[in-house]
């Protein structure tokens, strides 16, 4: 049995009878944090949604932590503070370990891309993810997604931040995940190309995924446009709804 918790934009967490993994901790007060664009989407201090009510008590369960990358809508200032506070067990990427050691985190794991380790009784690989079309990637930075095996569960990839690319096609052709949780609220900046999956690509993402599609990162940062109610109509007129699970926040959802 694996429990999947939707707790807000891209912060999941993963629950099986063993573990508890947290990942992408964004755990602070609704509009603590500036907006992230001020003209082409409405200029809306975030995150723009509180935390769901069930998350603290969800938070005392957690044993274990994934970080794709530093930006501070995937781990900020109270996300830093619960994983100090707590000792919690970080796996990140080989290039983010320095700088979350410097802010006081117990880093004990850390991936190349294509790289597999040990995790948890099963296997973990660090999967190349591209944050952006065109220039954009660059200002964005290194970003790591994860594909993940656990004992007796089905396999997870977590896509993270990236738009639709090679290697992306080749974990869903080649590794055939089960579960793959997919950013998916077409994030842009005032400037410059989508920062994740456009619904193109979204389609595409969903078409080629041998398991269940799970989308996230919407309506949560004010910088994404693509809202759940949008999502499924597209999903709809694609023939595809069938396919994707769209959690609310504070949603769970169980798979046998």
């Amino acid at each position: 049995m694996l429990h999947i918790h939707q707790i807000r934009n891209a912060t999941i967490i993963i629950e099986t009878e063993k573990d508890v993994i947290l990942v992408d901790p964004m755990l602070g007060n609704q509009g603590i944090m500036p907006p992230f664009t001020l003209f082409r989407h409405k200029a809306r201090k975030n995150p723009t949604v509180p935390l769901p009510q069930k998350t603290h008590a969800l938070l005392k369960k957690v044993t274990h932590c994934l970080i794709t990358h530093q930006h501070p809508d995937h781990i900020d200032n109270a996300g830093v503070e619960f994983l100090i506070k707590n000792n919690i067990p970080v796996t990140s990427s080989v290039k983010d370990e320095k700088a979350f050691k410097k802010r006081g985190l117990n880093v004990v794991q850390s991936l190349k891309y294509w790289e597999k380790q040990p995790f948890l009784g099963g296997e973990i690989e660090g999967i190349p993810a591209k944050h952006g079309y065109g220039f954009v990637a660059k200002l964005m930075g290194n970003v790591l997604g994860f594909h993940i095996k656990l004992p007796n569960q089905k396999s997870i990839y977590l896509s993270s931040d990236t738009i639709y690319t090679n290697a992306v096609h080749k974990v869903l052709e080649e590794y055939k995940p089960e579960i793959n949780v997919l950013a998916s609220g077409a994030a842009q900046f005032d400037l410059f190309k989508n920062l994740i999956m456009n619904t193109d690509d979204i389609i595409k993402f969903v078409k080629n995924s041998p398991g269940l599609v799970i989308a996230n990162h919407m309506e949560a940062i004010n910088h994404c446009p693509l809202t759940r109610k949008k999502l499924k109509e597209i999903l709809i007129l694609n023939n595809l709804e069938k396919k994707v699970a769209i959690p609310k926040d504070g949603e769970q959802i169980t798979i046998k």
